[in-house]
């Protein structure tokens, strides 16, 4: 068992060191880099979606997934968006009159779009830190978010795994514990703290310790969004009997078994920083 554990954590690791500078990459170089990764993830996960779910038109759920993948990137009038989301969502619906998932099949529309398309959202609405403009500022600030997920997961993998206890949704997914939640969110403040106090030592900022503050209770709470975002694929996983969503990363299973809690709390964080002040 601990043979197999450590097998499975160095395919992990293997893993992450082969994506992590990648998507860190492509986020500082921008456009046209990060917008092709985008395009790219998102694209996948239609595959992914459209083929974890057993149904006889896997091609055509596929194209319109990315159709409104592509809106949520191209589209920059919102209600104009809302509607072509809605209106994909409803032809996959009407299209899956005969399926036996037609709900789930639909649902990929929304949340693939608009999870993916929240994290360039995220990217393309800052142009400042605070009272610094500064032009990587998208890139500071999704990093930030993407260094909130990551540390929640991996947080929540070593504590978990080191202290177990109390399962935190047995039912659902069985490997999950309340100390691992616990760690995850602790990971994630430790990591906010350590980030923005980097950040602005280096970039000289004039960043408060109310504001560093801030930013480590919404880590916090990004944490639990993006485990209950995880929990919810695990949900759907399971109702449909499938362990991952694919086996395209070693020790890791497919995209989408990677990023569901990332794009499950992306565009709650869009939201919250649109209707408050954090990083401006």
């Amino acid at each position: 068992m601990v043979k197999t554990e450590f097998s499975s954590l160095q395919k992990r690791i293997l893993a992450s060191v082969v994506m992590v500078p990648f998507v860190i990459g492509a986020l500082y170089a921008g456009h046209p880099y990060l917008d092709t990764l985008i395009f790219l993830v998102g694209t996948i996960l239609s595959w992914e979606w459209s083929s974890m779910i057993p149904n006889q038109k896997q091609n055509v759920y596929a194209t319109a997934y990315t159709f409104a993948l592509g809106c949520s990137l191209l589209i920059f009038d919102k209600y104009f968006l809302a509607f072509s989301i809605l209106a994909t969502a409803v032809f996959i619906y009407i299209k899956a009159a005969k399926e036996k998932h037609r709900l789930l099949l639909a649902l990929g529309a929304p949340y693939i779009s608009i999870g993916i398309g929240a994290l360039y959202w995220i990217y393309y609405l800052f142009d400042s830190l605070g009272d610094v403009v500064y032009e990587n500022a998208g890139f500071v600030m999704t990093l930030w978010y993407l260094l909130m997920v990551w540390s929640v997961d991996i947080g929540a993998y070593i504590v978990g795994s080191s202290l177990r206890g109390p399962k935190l949704a047995p039912k659902i997914s069985p490997n999950k514990t309340w100390s691992g939640l616990i760690g995850g969110v602790l990971s994630s403040i430790i990591v906010s703290c350590i980030f923005w106090f980097s950040t602005a030592s280096l970039l000289a900022l004039q960043m408060t310790l109310i504001a560093q503050i801030k930013f480590a209770v919404f880590g916090a709470v990004i944490a639990v969004v993006a485990q209950i975002g995880d929990l919810i694929e695990s949900s759907i996983k399971r109702h449909l009997n499938v362990k991952d969503s694919s086996s395209l990363i070693p020790g890791h299973g497919g995209i989408f078994d990677r990023v569901d809690g990332l794009i499950f709390a992306a565009p709650f964080v869009y939201i919250i920083f649109i209707l408050t002040s954090f990083g401006n």
